[in-house]
């Protein structure tokens, strides 16, 4: 981004990453070779905002290989749980961070830091403390289990300037159904690399899916 963040708000700098695209791809990879032409396969089919889980033992490696290579893709870190992944997640180069729950510790954590962090709730409960805290924006999951858009549309009323980036189970039939919704902001979602195209090697197809998901998120009409 050619903003300085230094001068946004945790809440200003994840809204700016994510008006740049209504989906963020959830990946997890397995390959470092895979990592870079992932990368550029999703920029090529519109989208510059991505998440790599710290679910494998490459993740890390993936991060730094993206942000290296990839500079027009803003590349954030997934499955965050301690401080410790909060750190050595920046020290590779995200831009973001991004927790599948919400501890003290970790809520703490990230206040103190440059780089913002999108808390993972799945409760009124949880957000309650987020936003004790300062947060106003989190990820909400996994979000079909959790209630999906009807639990999203309840809470709408009562917490009226928050807004979430829903994540877990969404489809590309399901996206546009959570992105009409006045307080979510972006969908997370893993649809857009499917592993058989990541083991084959079919970057193209991953570009096209990628077009076709901002197409129809953008026209609202899945």
């Amino acid at each position: 981004m050619n903003t300085n963040t230094q001068s946004l708000t945790m809440t200003e700098r994840i809204d700016q990453l994510c008006s740049l695209a209504p989906i963020i791809p959830v990946l997890t990879i397995n390959r470092i070779e895979d990592a870079v032409p992932m990368a550029e396969a999703l920029l090529t089919g519109g989208l510059s905002v991505i998440e790599v889980t710290l679910r494998t033992p490459v993740a890390l490696h993936a991060i730094e290989a993206i942000a290296r290579a990839v500079p027009e893709v803003n590349v954030g870190a997934g499955t965050i749980i301690t401080p410790n992944d909060y750190q050595r997640s920046i020290d590779c180069g995200s831009t973001f961070i991004v927790s599948p729950g919400a501890t003290r510790e970790l809520l703490d954590y990230g206040l103190n830091s440059t780089v913002p962090l999108l808390p993972g709730i799945q409760t009124v409960s949880e957000m309650m403390e987020g936003i004790q805290r300062g947060y106003q924006r989190f990820k909400f999951f996994p979000a079909e289990i959790a209630g999906g858009t009807k639990a999203l549309q309840a809470l709408q009323g009562p917490f009226g300037d928050i807004r979430f980036c829903p994540t877990g189970g969404i489809r590309v039939n399901t996206a546009a159904d959570y992105l009409a919704l006045a307080n979510v902001m972006c969908v997370g979602g893993t649809w857009l690399t499917p592993a058989e195209l990541v083991d084959t090697q079919q970057w193209a197809a991953i570009s096209d899916l990628a077009r076709e998901a901002l197409s129809r998120a953008h026209n609202k009409s899945l």
